[in-house]
């Protein structure tokens, strides 16, 4: 990654700012070990044929056996006609299928597609298919009939391919890895392109890495279709470490793991007590309330992470010392940057919220077939120049005075209650501290704040006392509940939606 250049923009802010602006915003150096992350899985399988790569359910993988399992149906795919730079959907659940046609695909050079076929409506698949452009989809046959019907003109069931004797295949590689259907704002899913660039520039590096190795146990708990499942399944296979996934019990799979990487409502499921051989644990993908991080640093290296699919799973990273009881975002992952920008895209000083712009090598390669969102969102990238692009993350953050990143909502968190703009998130890190609670969050409902806390046995005056201690008298919720449990998307994330439906209830 080059230098960062002076445009005028820095140069009006102060000679300090200046500086600090450019120390902070840069990620260290670093170059991965791999230039395709399927490679990286390849180097253990030949090194160490006989590891355990994959346990699900009570049975095992080694790395040689599920590298020749990936091998044969790889030969199924190019006898499919599918060529380097290709999609090809992976409509499966987690299992060791799934991880099978992962690699299988990245060997063919083409790009993997992932997608729950239990849980994902047919309309949702058909548009994935359409604008991923997938001609074949891989399944199995149990869950065929899911595929059946669907746009995609060859679906393959990976549990009636039959053995062969086959060696690697001898194909280019495309420089997409994997696409990503996020949510979308507008309701439309987007696919984003992750390069393996992308991957082996977060996945291979550290503080990505987690410090993985061989002999560790990876637990994969989350939806396939949820970037933060590469990191799950890669950060177990690209460093010789097995992946345990998930069966119907969550908890079962976890007491058995040494690393953990999950959602902050995923973890806030698990008891820490019941995880006795954890040692590293990762949370991504919404606001980490401070109560579970202390919970699990108590017993493991906890990392706080934030970053859209957009920019490679998580963008920064944060190692919290308990110690000093001060969680952030922390700093970018090696050879990107992060900018903290006002709404003329000029920086702020240091200290000041901005939005967090994200650049290097953590920038994916746009939207599939959506030309006019890749433009509003990926723009030229003033700072390193060329022909570097930033991504627009929509993260509102802003600097600590040595160099962390404290994350202070989204722009879409931004309300107006009352004439007054409120941030959502500032008032659920209130609720969190009442004497208690573990998870909270806010939503508006009808035009008016409303908190949820969690457990249920948390007292709602305390609640409503503690924001009113802590933050101007329009941000104090109308209303606080408390529930046992705060529901969860398919993805892991807290469910706003189906907790304002409780409001009227309540």
């Amino acid at each position: 990654m080059t230098a960062m250049t002076e445009p005028d923009a820095v140069l009006g802010l102060p000679p300090d700012d200046r500086s600090l602006f450019r120390r902070f915003g840069r990620g260290p150096t670093a170059t991965p070990p791999f230039h395709r992350i399927h490679h990286a899985f390849e180097s253990h399988a030949t090194r160490s044929p006989h590891a355990r790569a994959v346990e699900h359910e009570g049975a095992c993988v080694t790395y040689g056996e599920l590298d020749h399992r990936a091998n044969v149906v790889a030969a199924e795919l190019l006898d499919a006609g599918v060529r380097p730079g290709d999609h090809v959907g992976v409509f499966l659940t987690r299992s060791t299928h799934l991880v099978v046609g992962i690699l299988a695909v990245l060997k063919v050079g083409a790009a993997y597609v992932p997608q729950d076929v239990r849980i994902t409506p047919a309309a949702h698949l058909d548009h994935v298919i359409r604008t991923a452009g997938i001609e074949v989809v891989l399944t199995t046959g149990e869950h065929a009939r899911h595929v059946r019907g669907l746009a995609a003109p060859k679906v393959l069931a990976l549990d009636t391919v039959p053995d062969r004797r086959v060696g690697p295949p001898r194909a280019e590689s495309g420089d997409t890895a994997v696409v990503i259907f996020t949510s979308g704002t507008t309701g439309v899913p987007n696919g984003v392109r992750v390069t393996h660039a992308n991957l082996c520039n977060v996945l291979l590096t550290a503080p990505g890495d987690l410090g993985i190795r061989p002999g560790d146990r990876v637990a994969q708990l989350l939806n396939i279709a949820f970037d933060m499942a590469v990191w799950e399944i890669f950060g177990a296979l690209a460093h010789g470490a097995t992946s345990v996934i998930r069966g119907r019990d969550i908890g079962q799979t976890a007491k058995t793991a040494t690393v953990l990487i999950a959602t902050p409502g995923v973890l806030s499921t698990l008891d820490p007590d019941g995880c006795p051989d954890v040692r590293t644990v990762a949370v991504a993908g919404e606001r980490c309330p401070k109560p579970l991080a202390d919970a699990w640093s108590a017993r493991a290296a906890f990392h706080n992470a934030c970053g859209p699919t957009e920019v490679t799973i998580v963008n920064t990273v944060q190692r919290y010392d308990p110690r000093t009881g001060r969680l952030t975002i922390g700093r970018p992952v090696p050879n990107s940057t992060v900018y903290v920008l006002d709404q003329d895209l000029r920086p702020c000083r240091i200290g000041e919220v901005g939005e967090m712009w994200a650049g290097g090598a953590c920038v994916t390669a746009g939207y599939l077939g959506n030309d006019v969102l890749t433009a509003q969102r990926y723009r030229p990238d003033p700072f390193l120049g060329g022909e570097h692009l930033m991504f627009r993350t929509r993260d509102l953050g802003r600097w600590t005075p040595d160099g962390e990143l404290e994350h202070h909502g989204r722009t879409d968190d931004q309300v107006k209650v009352r004439g007054f703009r409120v941030e959502l998130d500032a008032v659920t890190s209130a609720l969190e501290t009442t004497p208690g609670c573990a998870r909270a969050t806010t939503v508006v409902h009808d035009g008016r704040l409303v908190g949820f806390v969690s457990p249920a046995t948390v007292d709602p005056a305390a609640a409503t006392d503690a924001v009113a201690g802590a933050l101007p008298y329009y941000c104090v919720p109308s209303l606080v509940v408390a529930v046992d449990d705060l529901p969860l998307t398919a993805r892991g994330k807290v469910d706003r939606a189906a907790l304002s439906s409780l409001v009227t209830v309540a």
